[in-house]
């Protein structure tokens, strides 16, 4: 009787025989693994820009306020980008959609190497912040599918923290590529890295499937039998109320504006230090380029082991409530940004950036929260959306702090920083008591 009751539990496991589900959970590993490596070379064609701004603002006879502003133009982009094409990529196919934004950035990358007016990167720095903004939410969308809501931290934090060490990834490269070829000066940062971006797409044409139907499997069933009848309700709504109803409701949910504001000052935590970070020891503490950039590098490999380990610390720990994690960071990274202006000695400093790269870098347990709220049915389109205020606020980051720094110094920019993530702190405590009532 043991061995029967033991058998039709494994049976039924997330709606699969054994067999199945060792099937299943095969190829969950295998999308989780190959997104995240096509992911993790994404970045070095929009993260390399910060990079060479100094460089890039010497050559072309600039300031780096105005390249700032150049900058600014990929995040705004990218921004709305998110905000319509989680959305689109569920309508019109996610995989072919991603490979679509993959190889427009690679291309606009390239253009851009060979561009001698500010006015024109600007343009064409745009649009690739509008191909970027193609992968992202389109890739949860589809890991959504095949992770339930009970391992889907521990999903969304690896695939988050491929992003961040994505940002290892640019830094390393753009080192090597300003050794290698020296005499191309900023514009090897736009041709080099996009190498292997576009390599990566063969291993992703052929393994990436976007859902279980497409391996012979049925969709996985939620243990959660209230989330299961929630997702089913939200899809059959969507094929009767159009394309438009996710964002109907999303923008009616208290709850998801509060998390809109949480994300864009988490926009401008993460990219106010990746943009300023690297012209900060240029500037303050007199070091070359690849000197900065080697001091510079703690900081997204701390960021990277916040977006694995804090999703992971709010299944684990905090048995999915994903909100103490936030109020957690957010006092961390207060403390630290203040503290950080004032410290002279560069390996100090660098040290700093780790913790202020673990602390400041929330957007893993952000993307949790999403994938919670959202369930399968609107997954993509949540995480389109807070993203979308994520480069909100990485867009303001970008045009404003450069004035901020000439204006009022250094310091100034980190106590901004430090002063938004109390009003996160407040939003967050807010947002721990709110219920959704249409998801």
């Amino acid at each position: 009787m043991r061995g029967t009751i033991i058998e039709e539990t494994e049976t039924k496991k997330y709606g699969y025989s054994p067999s199945d589900y060792k099937k299943f959970r095969r190829w969950g590993w295998l999308m989780l693994l190959s997104f995240g490596i096509t992911y993790l070379f994404f970045y070095n064609g929009r993260q390399n820009i910060n990079l060479v701004m100094t460089q890039m603002a010497e050559g072309l006879g600039s300031s780096t306020a105005a390249l700032g502003v150049v900058s600014s133009a990929l995040f705004w982009c990218y921004a709305f980008g998110q905000l319509i094409n989680g959305r689109l990529g569920a309508f019109l196919g996610y995989k072919r959609f991603m490979m679509v934004g993959i190889i427009a950035s690679a291309v606009l990358n390239v253009v851009i190497s060979f561009q001698h007016s500010i006015p024109v990167i600007a343009v064409l720095w745009g649009l690739n912040g509008y191909f970027q903004s193609m992968v992202w939410a389109n890739g949860l969308g589809i890991l959504n599918k095949w992770w339930p809501k009970e391992k889907r931290g521990f999903a969304s934090g690896l695939t988050t923290a491929f992003s961040g060490f994505a940002q290892v990834v640019t830094y390393l490269t753009i080192l090597l590529c300003l050794t290698l070829n020296p005499e191309w000066g900023w514009r090897a940062a736009f041709r080099y890295p996009m190498i292997p971006m576009v390599l990566m797409l063969v291993a992703f044409y052929f393994f990436f499937k976007e859902k279980p139907e497409d391996v012979g499997l049925a969709p996985f069933e939620e243990p959660d039998a209230a989330a299961a009848q929630r997702d089913a309700v939200l899809e059959a709504d969507i094929k009767k109320k159009g394309f438009l109803y996710p964002y109907k409701v999303l923008f009616t949910e208290p709850k998801v504006l509060v998390f809109c504001l949480i994300s864009a000052i988490a926009g401008v935590g993460r990219y106010g230090l990746l943009t300023w970070i690297p012209t900060y020891f240029s500037e303050v503490m007199g070091l070359s380029i690849k000197d900065g950039i080697f001091s510079s590098i703690l900081l997204p490999f701390g960021q990277a082991c916040a977006m694995f380990v804090f999703p992971l610390i709010t299944d684990k720990v905090f048995r999915g409530k994903r909100e103490p994690m936030l109020a957690l960071a957010a006092i961390v990274a207060c403390l630290g940004l203040c503290f950080f202006p004032f410290i002279k000695n560069q390996t100090v400093a660098s040290v700093m950036l780790f913790v202020l790269g673990v602390a400041a870098m929330v957007t893993g347990v952000i993307w949790a929260i999403a994938g919670d709220m959202g369930g399968r049915a609107f997954s993509s389109t949540i995480v389109g959306v807070l993203d979308w205020a994520v480069y909100m606020g990485a867009a303001v980051q970008a045009m404003v702090f450069g004035f901020v720094k000439d204006a009022f110094g250094w310091p100034a920019v980190f106590i901004t920083i430090g002063a938004l993530y109390v009003i996160m702190l407040v939003l967050t405590l807010l947002a721990r008591n709110m219920k959704t009532k249409r998801i």
